[in-house]
């Protein structure tokens, strides 16, 4: 499980890179507040998960309160902040263990 958990942290890096030049060859990346503010001024998103990546990176999930949009950001241990992934119709779902003794 631990390995899964890293192999999508490092996926997650890799698609923030290939995110950051989606936007007319502009990066889109910038300060974690800036993008905090523009994600809940523009979308009304705030973060609901996050999780640190083995080489420090802050991944985080922010929704709207009624899951409408959704949006993925990957943060540098230096701050900056940059868009992995973003869409419609996020849900929360029920976390089920797999081992059943945990």
């Amino acid at each position: 499980m631990l390995k899964s958990l890293a192999l999508i942290a490092g996926l997650a890096l890799f698609a923030t890179a290939a995110a950051a030049q989606t936007s007319q060859g502009r990066p889109q990346c910038n300060n974690r507040d800036e993008v905090l503010n523009l994600l809940a001024q523009k979308y009304k998103e705030a973060p609901v998960a996050s999780g640190v990546t083995n080489n420090g990176g802050l991944v985080e999930v922010l929704t709207d309160a009624k899951g409408g949009t959704w949006t993925i950001i990957v943060t540098t241990p230096q701050g900056v902040s940059c868009l992995v992934a973003a869409g419609e119709g996020w849900r929360k779902m029920e976390q089920i263990a797999l081992d059943p003794e945990a």
